[in-house]
């Protein structure tokens, strides 16, 4: 069995890459208007770039900085669970998680 901080860090690791790997733009306007609410230029509002979660952050070695509020968006979660018959079954389904910009974060010291 892995050890919790394995697990914490594979999990991290699964949201960066769920972020980077995405093909949906859905979340894109979302993401665009609720940074410019916050003051943050257009052009520096860069989804898959310097926008991630606060696990996706953490696998690039950043926190997110106390006191600081995110933008909400729905991704779909996917996954697979296994029948009494042996067989996988896939399935998928919305969740609300927040996203945050590279200005709310900050480097995690070592």
């Amino acid at each position: 069995m892995k050890a919790p901080i394995e697990k914490q860090k594979e999990y991290q690791q699964k949201s960066l890459d769920n972020a980077l790997n995405s093909l949906s733009f859905a979340n894109y306007p979302a993401i665009i208007e609720g940074f410019l609410e916050k003051g943050i230029p257009v052009e520096d509002i860069k989804p898959r770039e310097n926008i991630f979660t606060y696990n996706a952050w953490a696998a690039l070695n950043r926190t997110v900085k106390k006191g600081e509020h995110g933008v909400k968006i729905v991704t779909v979660v996917k996954g697979s669970k296994k029948l009494k018959s042996g067989e996988e079954k896939p399935y998928s389904f919305p969740k609300t998680t927040t996203v945050f910009h590279i200005s709310q974060t900050e480097e995690l010291k070592k």
